[in-house]
């Protein structure tokens, strides 16, 4: 016999109604009538179902989180990784379960809902990391509550976290403008992501604000627009500095450079993102912008509790603020010509 805990799903689907209808009788909410709102409470008693929003030894009751990953995000010791580890340890010091699945390119591609949320395991679900469009969307819409962590969409039906990527990027090509570089790359596919699109507008904006050319010879794919890595290709005629969209892709850059025969930053001078990189610190010392990442999962944790909790404000996306990290990785212009 199952001695999985009810949820608000599987209360709305014995009462014919939906999970939300569920989240409001049960939080008290108006909108009701009282003979639903007392099906929906008998119903949650006959279950056994404990409220999330409810108190307990003076506390919320434990709630069910998926962490759900695109499995071309998490590797051992990746970004992604470091996000989850965080997640889990703050949802740990709430009270809460952190439960992750990883999402193959095949269920991805078939649309198929992950099997935290088809086996109704789990009272709330944050993406961390963006799947295609549509497999987003489709989360977003199933019924639910669901965060996006590290992307957003404008017509996402969910709350979203992301770091400030457009700020992040326009300090640092404006810091490498002020050291007199005026062809700056920038090194990201754009369309893979949110925010690396927003990472490159950031770097546009400061191209376009002290009108520097952006050529489209300087702009290196990284990844397809599916979020698959690729070797770096790299231009015969190179700009004086680059600019990545995360530090990751910069060691690349870096590496792809040096076997043309390339210093970095006495010939060319390289800034990344994140401020997060593996192993042992690696020369040069890496220029970025740091995320804040503690303050993007303390958002995130607190948007998931208070949806799965009945909470109904509008959906909305959250930016974390960051700052920039100069090292060794870039110089003045004057130092890179003969």
């Amino acid at each position: 016999m199952s001695t999985r805990k009810p949820t608000m799903r599987d209360i709305a689907k014995a009462v014919g109604t939906s999970a939300v209808t569920v989240s409001r009788a049960l939080a008290g909410k108006d909108g009701l009538s009282d003979r639903l709102r007392d099906r929906i409470v008998k119903k949650a008693e006959e279950m056994g179902y404990a409220y999330p929003g409810g108190e307990k030894n003076g506390r919320r009751e434990q709630l069910d989180i998926g962490i759900l990953i695109p499995d071309r995000f998490f590797e051992a010791e990746s970004y992604y990784y470091l996000l989850y580890r965080k997640l889990i340890g703050r949802l740990s010091e709430e009270g809460h379960f952190g439960l992750l699945e990883i999402l193959s390119h095949q269920a991805e591609q078939d649309g198929t809902l992950p099997n935290l949320i088809r086996s109704r395991h789990v009272d709330g679900l944050i993406l961390l990391g963006q799947p295609g469009k549509a497999y987003y969307r489709m989360i977003a819409q199933c019924g639910t509550p669901t965060v996006f962590l590290d992307f957003y969409d404008e017509h996402g039906n969910a709350d979203a976290v992301v770091g400030d990527n457009t700020y992040g990027t326009y300090r640092l090509t404006s810091h490498l403008i002020r050291l007199g570089h005026t062809r700056i790359g920038f090194v990201g596919n754009q369309k893979a992501t949110s925010s690396i699109m927003d990472r490159y507008l950031g770097y546009y904006r400061a191209m376009l604000v002290n009108s520097l050319p952006v050529r489209d010879e300087w702009i290196l794919m990284d990844r397809t627009d599916d979020g698959e890595l690729i070797p770096l290709t790299l231009p015969e005629q190179l700009p004086t500095a680059f600019v990545c969209n995360c530090d990751m892709i910069a060691r690349k850059l870096i590496a792809a450079l040096r076997e043309r025969g390339l210093r970095v930053p006495e010939d060319i001078s390289v800034t990344g993102f994140d401020d997060f990189e593996v192993g042992p610190a690696q020369a040069p010392g890496m220029s970025t912008f740091r995320v804040d990442t503690g303050g993007m999962i303390d958002l995130a944790v607190n948007a998931i509790c208070e949806r799965c909790t009945g909470s109904e404000k509008a959906f909305g996306r959250m930016v974390v603020s960051g700052q920039p990290i100069y090292r060794e990785s870039d110089r003045p212009l004057i130092q890179n010509m003969d």
